[in-house]
């Protein structure tokens, strides 16, 4: 199951609730577009015992259309990496510490 952001604000105020809904919103999206702008001028973001993103360029090659076979110019582009700390793999796996 995947975390939308209305159920990431819900779960904040539930945690929090001497904050104020608005103000967890903020807070979130101050985050989430710190998050976008770093990783967008190509620089890694560490988030201590959660892990890393940090993206990566994949080269212009030429690739095939599998359904009728022929061959496409695909562009260099950006991809975004996600490396687990060993903190939240072990969190993850029940490891004790």
């Amino acid at each position: 199951m995947a975390i939308v952001k209305s159920k990431l604000l819900k779960q904040l105020s539930k945690n929090y609730p001497n904050f104020l809904k608005k103000d967890l919103e903020k807070f979130t999206n101050i985050i989430l577009s710190e998050i976008k702008k770093t990783l967008k001028r190509g620089e890694r973001i560490e988030l201590r015992g959660f892990g890393v993103f940090y993206t990566n360029i994949q080269k212009s090659r030429i690739s095939r259309n599998p359904k009728t076979g022929e061959k496409i110019n695909t562009p260099k582009k950006k991809t975004i990496h996600f490396k687990m700390a060993k903190e939240m793999f072990k969190k993850l796996n029940n490891e004790d510490e």
